[in-house]
Order: structure tokens, then sequence, then C-alpha cells
């Protein structure tokens, strides 16, 4: 009755606070000893114990690997859901080492006297199975609704999930009985065993009674750890156990391994001698002779996949043979961080596997391995992905976000690697304590990956360049996972179609780019009522940004009428810290319209791009984008334009000015080659249904599209727009067709 689970050895520490700091120092010793966890009683009726998350919250702060845990904690006494995002903030605080161990309730008499209602037996069976229930709820944010639990003892009407922990946090039960046995079984993820070393000859009635309850329920009984807390008259010697006896420990514990299942071994004391010698003596010769008998035996030690994970796996993928480097970062739709990473920013998602590598090797080893599934696969950096490229239904991602280091290579020249996973405004910050800055999109948040293979329109696009023209190398992994460097002078073929079609070619690993001196900008908002006018608006607004020096950059957004009202905003970038050249730049654009709001301002270009913590996007809907690259903005285009807005057709309508230095380059000297066009149009919508009907006959008027921006990833589609100027390659490694060709971007083959 060996489970095979990984030996883990621990103290449970009684709670004491008489000497308030003893327990915490004895928590800090059994890490230092290289024990595996420690655990707290739970007896909040006794006003000599302190109470048992107030102290694991100070014992998770003073140490940083040891696991934690109540043991047991006692149910009756707390509220479910604050139960769990107890233990998740814990979890999340301590990064990932909350366990928990809960119990149907003891000592009714002192509970009673608290106020406790006194459940009977099998109510008491129910009210644990119900938190329990409860508790796994608050942290599946997979679902992304709210929870409804209508359980007699513990309920929940409509609260939102959350926080999700760290990781998934293990339930032990501590019990005795058939029913509390029955339901460890169905769904506990240890099982306490009761009554210290005293009740160690239930563990054989124990194990069947749970491993019949587990199968019945489709469960494997692996899935469940044994627990068992040793007293110092474990192994019939009652006094002084470790005082040159201790072998007859060994001898019992590794029996109990062997052939009872135990897998946890927890050393109930308070004395640190002692604590010492079971960590020195005792554990690492149990831990030697499991390890020998089990290699003997040719015991299986294959971690167990939880049912609860294994019911939600999609078709066509094979989990059991994901690889090695990169188990750690899989996760799966029945993880606890799932809801974390399933989605983007605005874009809901249901992928099938996330994979997480954190360097070009396991980027390979992930390339390779999906292509020999049956099902989607996306890259994904930031997790903006509007488009919905980086997110699918039941396929693969390989999410980038772990691989997010910023280097400086060479400061005379201003050469500096990014890692795709980096967002934009980590990128701004490090670079401004150079006195640099990059041309980049419009919000921090955006991963550098993306944004950078596809061309890179942001607020210093006019004075600077798209940000895919700052690239001196890359190092890509391609789809035969070759990890390849790409540059002017190598792989030339494949640096050319990184910039602006990087997503067709491979995965992007580095990227080495030269940025530019840019320290302080001036920055302008400027809101118009343009009711009255909103095609004669659009054509002046346009003809302004053209007519302007190339130091100044101006975003266009707006919406459908609100209260009979069209308010357009702008904002805008002049790259200058010289307040008369920024005024003088901001007068032009303000002289189109009459104007409802005004700001102006002198920032850093970091404040202007920064990130806010990194979070898991949480998108849930399927917003509709269409995009168009546009050479001049005239009155037929105003005229279409003025009709989304005005019949609401598009709930989100953007124009970011392009010209000045983006077409300092040729068209064919790199992947993104409408070099000409002044202008990149977005419009979103609830629905394609809604917007096509107009934006289908406006499609003779763009040049090409921005596939960043765009939804409709039917190729059929995209090839309505005219073919585009660009360069042909028939490289093994980048072959493609002039038919694949999309304005400003390429295609992939079928």
């Amino acid at each position: 009755m060996d489970y095979g689970h990984p030996l883990q050895f621990g103290v449970s520490i009684t709670p004491l606070n008489d000497d308030p700091l003893a327990p915490v120092a004895l928590a800090k010793q059994a890490e230092a000893l290289g024990l595996d966890i420690v655990t707290v009683q739970d007896h909040p009726y006794q006003p000599r114990f302190h109470e048992t998350w107030t102290l694991l919250s100070w014992i998770a702060g003073a140490t940083s690997r040891i696991s934690l845990s109540p043991h047991v904690l006692n149910v009756p006494m707390r509220v479910a859901s604050v139960m769990a995002r107890s233990a998740a903030s814990l979890d999340l605080l301590s990064q990932g080492r909350a366990q928990l161990a809960v119990g149907a309730g003891a000592f009714w008499d002192a509970m009673v006297a608290m106020g406790v209602e006194r459940l009977s037996a099998g109510e008491s069976v129910a009210a644990l199975e119900e938190a329990i229930e409860v508790m796994r709820g608050v942290w599946d944010l997979s679902t992304g609704r709210p929870l409804y639990l209508r359980g007699k003892h513990h309920a929940v009407t409509g609260i939102e999930p959350g926080p999700a922990p760290a990781h998934r946090i293990p339930i032990a039960v501590g019990a005795g009985k058939q029913r509390m046995l029955d339901l460890t079984g169905r769904l506990g993820d240890g099982w306490i065993v009761p009554g210290g070393e005293n009740g160690i000859p239930l563990l054989a009635k124990g194990n069947h009674v749970i491993d019949e309850a587990a199968r019945s329920v489709g469960r494997d009984p692996r899935e469940i750890r044994r627990i068992v807390n040793l007293g110092d008259t474990f192994a019939g010697v009652e006094t002084e156990p470790f005082s040159g006896q201790w072998e007859s420990w060994v001898e019992r514990m590794t029996t109990l391994a062997l052939d009872d299942g135990v897998s946890t071994f927890l050393l109930s004391s308070d004395d640190p001698v002692r604590l010492e010698l079971f960590a020195t003596h005792v554990v690492p010769a149990v831990t030697t002779a499991v390890a020998a008998e089990r290699a003997a035996r040719e015991t299986s030690l294959q971690p167990v996949v939880p049912l609860a994970v294994r019911a939600k796996r999609r078709s066509g993928i094979a989990y059991g043979k994901i690889p090695d480097s990169l188990l750690p970062g899989a996760v799966e739709p029945g993880d606890v961080s799932y809801g974390n990473v399933r989605s983007t920013y605005l874009r809901g998602g249901t992928p099938g596997l996330v994979l997480h590598p954190e360097n070009a090797a396991q980027v390979a080893d992930a390339v390779l391995w999906a292509q020999q599934q049956s099902v989607a696969l996306s890259v994904r950096s930031g997790g903006h992905g509007f488009s919905g490229r980086s997110t699918n239904d039941g396929g693969i991602v390989i999410d980038l976000s772990r691989m997010g280091a910023i280097d400086v290579l060479n400061e005379a020249e201003r050469l500096v690697r990014v890692e795709p996973g980096a967002r934009w405004g980590e990128v701004t910050a490090v670079l401004r304590t150079h006195g640099w800055a990059l041309s980049s999109g419009d919000f921090g948040g955006v991963g550098v990956g993306g944004l950078s293979t596809a061309g890179g329109i942001g607020f210093l696009s006019r004075a600077h360049g798209l940000t895919i023209d700052h690239v001196r190398a890359v190092d890509v992994v391609t789809a035969n996972g070759n990890i390849l460097g790409a540059s002017a002078t190598e792989h030339p073929d494949l640096f050319w179609a990184m910039r602006g079609a990087g997503f067709a070619f491979g995965v992007v690993t580095a990227f080495e780019f030269q940025v530019d001196e840019i320290t302080t900008i001036g920055f302008g908002q400027l809101q118009y009522d343009v009711t009255d006018d909103v095609a004669g608006f659009l054509v002046r607004w346009g003809a302004a940004v053209e007519a302007s020096p190339r130091d100044t950059t101006s975003f266009l957004m707006m919406g459908p009428p609100q209260d009979g009202r069209v308010i357009a905003q702008t904002s805008n970038v002049v790259a200058s810290d010289d307040p008369n050249t920024i005024l003088e730049r901001l007068q032009r654009l303000a002289d189109v319209a009459p104007l409802v709001g005004q700001q102006a301002m002198l920032l850093d270009y970091d404040a202007l791009v920064s990130a806010q913590p990194r979070i898991g996007h949480r998108g849930r809907g399927e917003p509709t984008g269409r995009s168009g690259l546009l050479e001049h903005i005239t009155p037929e285009f105003a005229t279409a334009a003025e009709q989304l807005l005005l019949r609401g057709a598009t709930s989100f309508f953007q124009i970011r000015a392009l010209g000045g230095a983006t077409a300092d380059l040729a068209p064919e000297e790199t992947a993104f080659a409408h070099r000409t066009a002044q202008f990149s149009v977005l419009a979103m919508s609830s629905s394609s249904e809604r917007i096509d009907p107009i934006w289908d006959a406006m499609r003779h008027m763009f040049a090409g599209i921005y596939l960043s921006f765009e939804t409709d990833q039917d190729r059929a589609a995209q090839r309505r727009i005219p073919a585009c100027a660009s360069r042909a390659s028939a490289k093994a490694e980048t072959a493609v067709r002039p038919d694949q060709c999309v304005p400003g971007q390429l295609q992939p083959a079928a």
C-alpha cells in the first residue's frame, strides 16, 4: 500500500502565546533544518493560543521556503468564503506555500460557549462538504461568472470568485469515521489520521474506505496523501525518543511509508532539541531507506493529475506527454491559475493548455511538441491580443510572459536587448534611467513581442518611426525548432520578414533595439464638439496632422453620439521639451473645431506609457475590430466614417497618425509595406453584422490593414484588399508566395 507520493516531513506547533514569538522561532528552525512543512494547531476557543491565520501569516513573512498549514482548521467556527480568501491570500503572499487541513469540529462545549450552533455528526459532515465546495468555488476563476452555492450550512449567492491562489491548495481532511473517510476519498487531497500515533491501527481500514470512495467518483486513490502526527510515544519509546534510540523511529516510519501509504510525517513537539534530532537523524535515514526499497520494488513515482483537472481536459492534446521542461509552467483548464491565463485583455478564450517557457530552448520544445497535437496554436507575449490570435478555443497557447528581461548591450550605441514577455511600461521605465525612449504603442501593459513583430504604431511614430524600424536583430525559434539569430547580415530574409510579419515566421525570444535619446515630451489632450460636422472635422483634422512637423503625433478617438452630441478627443505628443514649440504644435490641431476641453503638460515618456502591476487578463467578450491603412482622410472616407459613428455601428473609433519618420523607409525594406499610409484606422463593434455592411463599402479606400487591430481571421476576406507591394522571398525558412501577401503584413502558408 505505497501510493508513491514524495515524502514530506514537518512539525506540528502548539500556538501558545505565553512567549508570543516562540512558535515563529520554531517554524524558522524547521525551515533551516530542511523540513518541508510547518503546521499550526487550531483551537480558537483557547485564550492561551494565537489565532491560527494570524500566526501563519507571521510565520510566512519570517520564512521563505517551508509550506504552511493550519492543523486542523475548525470549519464550523468559520465562514467558508472568508476562509477561502484567507487561504488564497496566504498562498499569494507566501508564493505558493499554503496548504489546508480541515475538520468537522471538536470540543463542542467550548464552541457552543462561543456562540457556535451544535451540529450532529451527520450535519457536521454535510457542513464540511459544503465548505470545501465553497472554498474551491471561490478559488476557481475559470468560469468568469459569479459564484452561487446554496448549501444549508455554507452558502454564497453571487459573489465574485477570487483571489485565485498561487497554486492548487491541497485540502487534507481530519477523519476517523465512515462518513468522514468517505468524504475524504471523494473530495480530499489528504487524510490526517486522527489521534496521532494512537490512530495508526486505523490506517488499513481507513485506506480501504478512502480508496473505494475515490474510485466511486472516478478518482485515483493516489490523489489522496496520508498524513500522520508523531508524538513522544511513537515506536514504543515513551521518553527521550531520540536518546540513542531513534533507529526504532526510522524502522517504524519506513514501514508506514512502504506498507501503509503514509507519506507525510509531522513531529508533534515544541522542543527545539527534539526537532533538530528528528530533522538531522530520522528524516535522512527514512528518506534513504524508502528510496532504496521503492527502487527495488519499481514503485511508480509519477505524480497523479487530480480528477478535477483531468475532467476539464480538451481533446487533441496529449497532456501526459508534455515535455518535462515545460511541465512547471503548464496550465490546464482545471488548474486554479487557468482563469488568469485563458483570456487576453479584451477577448475571452478557452485554450486547452497554456505553456510558459522561460528561455529559447523551452520555446523550441513548445513549438515542436505543439506541432504534434491536432489543435490550434497561438503565441502570446503580454496578453493584450485584441485581434484574437493570442488565445483560442481548445488549442495550445505559448505564453512568453515569463521571458521579460531588459538589458543594455551597448551604452554608446544605445543598443538594448528585450525579451518578448516584457511590457512596454517596464521597458520605458528602464530606458528613462538612461535618458532614452523607444517608439512603441500607447499603453504600457502591451507586451513587447506582438507589437514588435507587427509594426508598432505609437505616440512617437511620426518623430521616430515604427517600433520595427528600431529592431537591429532578433533571436527566433522557427517552425522546425531551430533557434536562429537574424539581422541585416545574418539570415537577412528572415530578418526582413520578422519586421512586420513576424507572427508568420517564428517565435521571437529576444529583440535587439537601437533606441533614441528622449526624455521629456509635450503631451496635450484636446476635446472637440463635432456634432454638426463630423465628416468635415475628420477632413480638417487629417489635413492638420499631415501638415504638422514630424515631431508631432496625434491619435483621434470618437464614439457614437451621447445625449445627442458627438465628442472627439485627440491625444497628441510633441517630441520636444520646449514649451513654446509644444504650444505652437498643439495650436495647429486646436484650430480644426470648437474645443470643449483641453490640457497640455510636460512629462517624461515613461509617465505616458506606464504599466500597472502584472495581473492576469480576464477578457470575456469577443469584440469585432476592423482595420485599415489610409493614404489620406478624404471627404469620401470622412462621410463613410460619419455614418459608422452616427448609426452606432462602432463603439470605439480611432485614427492613429502615421507619416513623418514612418515613411523614411522604402516599402520593400520591411514586411510592413505601406510606408506611404498617413493614418491607421480602427473601428470596434459588438458584432461583425453591425459594422460590416458599412465597412465593406469602405474597403476600397484602404491601402492595407494592420493585423494587430483586425479580428477577421478569414484570409479570403483579407485578400479583398488590394495586393501589397512586398519583397518576395523564396528562402526555405521564410517561404512566402505573393498570393499570401496582405497589405502591411504577410500570412503564413496553409
